[in-house]
């Protein structure tokens, strides 16, 4: 199939707003996004399934699996299938007071512009540095999340309750209604718990409603050397439910001393359905520029590899089911050229793309 194609491309993206034949496009801001999402149609092309990580009732996040098509909404050789990427997923767009942010995709139908799905994607290096030291079936990748992640973590449960937000009341204890600054860590400390709660309760009882919100692809070195696995390339899916047990396991069943990253995470995400909860909306710029603590809001929060393990170990975490010889019926037309123009010497995936002789 490679050999028939005649410019720059990535498999299975046919129509989307961005253009292949231009260099912008092979920069790393934007192929981080693009090469995933023609990894997941190659694979669903195999008819191989996603791993997908949801939450079950007792609070374990599970590996199971997950096509392409139910990943994107439609089938991924769809004619009718546009991928928007770096776009707003509409649907959301009611729940915010001010702008919701731009998701890394949104799949919409190609006709007439219906969002399908939005996600974001996660391109993570498999082992992290705090792996990278242990053997394969302990090799981990690290998350770094960004605040517009638990923006659409929170739109994605509000979501739930569109048509009325009154029933989530129920899962918000009173007292919450009588605090009068979020701001100061020495009052929001003692209801870490409580607010961990809450969102489990919320999780229990939607439990089958937990739908993807992000997409992580795993590429796959041997051990400290930055040279790729003959096995190194697959998709891990995380439900927006698992990834709130990412957020919380941490804090799970302990006494929070101070407000961390991931602690102030779970206030945002907590505060953003509780004000939802009474009005309908939440203004998210607000909630995260005023419950800073003393913090940077670059990013939200990361976990490493030897956490991340724990979540998403399996048979594809420890050998990735697509092999490094078959980047070549990814990446089509010639494109590795603007890869070697943008990464040339770098110490990177993309870099590791071009030692492999994939032309």
């Amino acid at each position: 199939m490679a050999n028939r194609i005649k410019k720059p491309s990535l498999f299975g993206i046919k129509h989307s707003n961005r253009d292949f034949e231009q260099k912008d496009t092979w920069g790393k801001n934007q192929f981080n996004s693009s090469f995933p999402v023609a990894l997941a149609s190659y694979m669903g092309y195999k008819s191989i399934d996603n791993v997908y990580l949801t939450l079950d009732k007792k609070q374990q996040v599970k590996c199971n699996k997950i096509s392409t098509q139910k990943l994107f909404g439609i089938a991924p050789d769809s004619d009718n299938l546009f991928y928007s990427f770096e776009s707003v997923y509409a649907p959301y767009e009611r729940f915010v007071i001010g702008e919701l942010p731009r998701i890394d995709l949104v799949t919409q139908k190609h006709n007439n512009g219906v969002a399908l799905k939005g996600m974001e994607i996660k391109l993570t290096a498999l082992p992290d540095n705090s792996t990278c030291d242990l053997s394969d079936n302990r090799f981990g990748a690290e998350i770094v999340t960004r605040p517009p992640t638990i923006i659409y973590l929170a739109c994605s449960i509000a979501f739930l309750y569109q048509k009325s937000h009154l029933p989530l009341r129920q899962y918000f204890d009173a007292k919450f209604d009588k605090l009068r600054d979020w701001a100061n860590p020495e009052i929001i400390l003692p209801h870490i718990e409580a607010m961990i709660s809450s969102l489990d309760r919320i999780l229990i009882d939607n439990n089958s409603r937990q739908e993807p919100i992000i997409m992580q692809p795993v590429w796959k070195t041997k051990g400290k050397s930055s040279r790729l696995s003959e096995n190194c390339l697959d998709i891990f899916v995380w439900s927006n439910f698992a990834f709130v047990e990412l957020i919380v396991r941490e804090l799970r069943n302990q006494q929070v001393s101070k407000i961390t990253r991931q602690a102030r995470t779970l206030v945002w995400l907590f505060k953003m359905l509780y004000d939802f909860s009474k009005t309908g909306q939440f203004y998210p710029k607000q909630i995260i520029d005023d419950y800073s603590y003393n913090t940077l809001n670059d990013k939200a929060f990361a976990v490493s590899g030897i956490v991340t393990h724990s979540f998403m170990q399996s048979p594809e975490l420890a050998k990735p089911r697509i092999k490094s010889s078959e980047i070549k019926n990814i990446i089509l037309g010639g494109g590795i050229k603007g890869l070697r123009n943008e990464y040339v010497n770098k110490n990177d995936f993309f870099s590791e793309i071009m030692h492999n002789d994939l032309q």
